[in-house]
């Protein structure tokens, strides 16, 4: 017996909150498969977003998981944070499924990205030239939205990074 589709379709409103949990994360769990092994792995990276609203981060070579994302650039970022009250899993978060593009220092694109993510994070102007540091563009495949009980939806790389109207603040959910 096939089992039913749980997801709803997307609307404005699960575009707008996945839109939101992007821009207004500062920071993201980082999924990668470990180099030479199945094995997945996850940590924390700064967040930020290039000019298009896709997330953006500046790793830095000495870790490993920018050894994973050399080695396969398939990966997933987790955003949104529980709130102060009620039960975690009635906040909304946001599985995102991308391809990491490291950028190169030499290539076109690397300054005005720089400056774009210094506007957003200014404080990593204190590494962000060290030289074992790079910037890393998520381009979007898909995502999975858990908006709260019974919100689940299955968004596209458009309806996630497609010009919108500005970013409002994520609804409280209370539990």
């Amino acid at each position: 017996m096939p089992k039913p589709d749980l997801f709803q379709p997307a609307d404005d409103d699960a575009r707008r909150i996945a839109r939101d949990l992007i821009a207004q994360a500062t920071h993201a769990a980082l999924a990668v498969i470990r180099p030479g092994t199945t094995l997945p792995s996850v940590t924390r990276i700064a967040m930020a977003t290039d000019p298009q609203g896709a997330p953006l981060s500046l790793i830095s070579s000495l870790s490993h998981h920018t050894a994973a994302l050399d080695a396969s650039p398939d990966c997933a970022l987790l955003l949104g944070e529980p709130g102060d009250k009620g039960d975690p899993l009635t906040h909304p978060r946001l599985t995102v499924h991308a391809r990491a593009q490291l950028i190169p220092r030499d290539s076109a694109d690397h300054a005005p990205l720089r400056d774009h993510y210094l506007t957003q994070r200014p404080k990593a102007k204190l590494y962000i030239d060290f030289a074992d540091f790079r910037l890393v563009r998520f381009a979007v495949t898909d995502a999975l939205l858990n908006g709260g009980f019974g919100k689940a939806y299955i968004l596209s790389a458009a309806d996630l990074i497609a010009p919108f109207p500005a970013p409002q603040t994520v609804p409280e959910h209370k539990a």
